[in-house]
């Protein structure tokens, strides 16, 4: 952690006691003004002796104690604390040092800041939800600003999330943060990998495991092969990826831990797909959240452009919401007819298991050859790339081979029966904390379409669930497959097919070409079901594996 940060404490101002939260501020007004004036006497007597530290290192480390601080003012449910953080930034600018301003257009680059709950403006339950996440984090992230629209949802993510990093478990902390960081690299996913290098350095991870996999522990780098097949061919994992796990002499993992680590993994990799879905922004204190640059006249200046950090209002381009209302207005009653003839169709006729085990193996196939138009591959940078080995293994290498998926069949081995009581058993109370998140995601619904009340989703919400499996090679019995072709149009597949299985490669224009007329809380809450339908789908090959090596 940075030199400024480690001599302040933050923890204060995440009590819900306001004295508490007083107190703790001015203990950083007063270290972060000392800074600020050795700093600015340092500037103006450049042969004074200094405390050991350059120039450099004393502005670098007031600057991210300054980027917190805006955080703070910008993101921290309690007004006392936004109030005061934002009065020490002005008192620190008076002494004519500059302070940062935040980059970008809130919490998502897909969805216009307006349209995203404000801090500050939320009702009571909400301020509960908002204070216990920032009690648990120090911080309110721009992920869980982006779920709010779900408050439901976001309860039971925040629970499950919170049991998984700081509640008593099978591994260290600092274990879990580094699984972690493991895992959302595996998608070249900065925003988590950089949120969770600073969780591992403050319950005391070794900073240099952060130089690269093979600088950590050999069991952690045991764990890089599962995490690799985990992550991108699920249906590849056996029994031996298990035993070699807990098999290794010293560098073993207990059953116990490497459930505990099974779930990181699936819960970091589906959080990674939600990020890139959703066009989740740095956050604020992080790299590339702000700026200590000036704003032009113009609001932004010529590096902001050419970084992508300028304002969508000020920049427009062609995309997807060029295209006539009265298109996109047709394409919701068109789907919403198809809902009506495929109703009509099942309580007429029900198809034979042949012809439903024919139409998900065809259904499986094609969702091999679903690529976007601007499938390039995606070079992950250093930073990202040290935390993980063979950078070159991914989804799309095995599916352009052609080679085939081997159907899993749900009756045989399922979440419900046989993956919950596996979880419970070895990690108690977690298998129950994810079994509601699935639920809640799955069965969430308002009943709406667009600009339609009273629509029976279930089917839609169904079909994009059982898709997914599909694409992991799942099978349920007593579905048509028929019905995903039917109810999901090319664009959707691609963009669920990329958030899925390749997120890094997502873009803003996959997210605007699909359900053009749906609001932004709906493909928000597409996203939900792709991240909890992805993460199930991984825990059912993993889970598979370890019970067949216990049997």
């Amino acid at each position: 952690m940075a030199e400024g940060e480690n001599e302040v404490r933050w923890d204060g101002l995440c009590s819900r006691d306001s004295t508490t939260r007083e107190t703790a501020l001015e203990n950083i007004r007063q270290t972060i003004l000392r800074k600020s004036e050795c700093l600015r006497s340092v500037k103006e007597t450049p042969h004074r002796p200094s405390d050991g530290l350059s120039n450099t290192e004393s502005s670098d480390g007031l600057n991210k104690l300054l980027a917190h601080l805006l955080m703070l003012s910008k993101r921290c449910p309690f007004k006392d604390v936004r109030e005061k953080s934002e009065f020490i930034l002005k008192s620190i600018q008076e002494l004519g040092i500059r302070i940062p301003r935040p980059l970008g257009q809130g919490p998502s680059r897909f969805i216009p800041e307006k349209e995203i709950l404000q801090v500050g403006s939320e009702d009571a339950q909400m301020h509960a939800l908002f204070a216990d996440s920032f009690a648990a984090l120090g911080r309110l992230d721009n992920i869980t600003l982006v779920m709010v629209f779900h408050p439901q949802y976001l309860e039971s993510f925040l629970k499950t999330q919170h049991y998984l990093l700081q509640m008593d478990g099978p591994l260290p902390l600092h274990y879990r943060h580094y699984i972690g960081i493991m895992a959302a690299a595996r998608h070249q996913c900065s925003y988590l990998v950089n949120l969770h290098v600073n969780d591992f350095l403050h319950v005391g991870g070794d900073p240099k495991w952060l130089n690269g996999l093979e600088n950590a522990p050999q069991k952690l780098q045991n764990l890089g092969e599962l995490n690799k097949v985990l992550a991108h061919r699920p249906w590849l994992i056996t029994k031996e990826h298990i035993e070699g796990l807990l098999k290794a002499e010293e560098h073993s993992w207990s059953l116990a831990e490497l459930v505990h680590a099974v779930v990181l993994l699936t819960h970091y990799h589906s959080l990674a797909s939600f990020t890139f879905g959703c066009g989740i922004s740095p956050e604020i204190h992080c790299d590339g959240g702000h700026t200590f640059r000036p704003p032009s006249v113009s609001n932004y200046c010529i590096c902001d452009i050419t970084n992508g950090n300028h304002s969508v209002d000020e920049m427009p381009v062609n995309s997807a919401e060029n295209v006539s209302v009265s298109d996109s207005f047709f394409e919701v009653e068109a789907l919403m007819e198809k809902m009506r003839q495929l109703q009509e169709c099942r309580d007429e006729e029900e198809a034979s298991q042949e012809e439903m085990a024919s139409r998900f193996e065809i259904e499986k196939r094609e969702s091999m050859f679903v690529f976007s138009s601007d499938d390039d591959e995606v070079t992950p940078a250093r930073d990202v790339s040290r935390h993980f080995e063979d950078t070159s293994y991914g989804y799309k290498d095995f599916s352009r081979h052609g080679m085939h998926v081997p159907t899993f069949r749900v009756q045989d081995y399922c979440w419900e029966d046989h993956g919950y009581s596996l979880v419970n058993r070895l990690y108690p109370d977690v298998g129950q904390l994810i079994d509601e998140k699935f639920h809640i995601a799955y069965n969430l619904t308002y009943n709406t379409m667009a600009m339609h009340k009273d629509v029976d989703t279930s089917m839609l919400r169904r079909a994009i669930w059982n898709y997914i499996h599909c694409m992991f090679g799942i099978r349920y019995d007593d579905y048509d497959y028929g019905e995903i072709n039917q109810l999901l149009d090319r664009s959707f597949k691609v963009y669920i097919k990329t958030v899925v299985c390749t997120p890094e490669k997502v873009t803003k224009r996959m997210y605007e070409s699909f359900w053009r007329q749906f609001k932004h809380s709906e493909k928000v809450h597409v996203n939900l079901l792709l991240i909890e339908a992805r993460m199930q789908a991984e825990l059912l090959y993993a889970l598979r594996a370890i019970t067949r090596y216990m049997t």
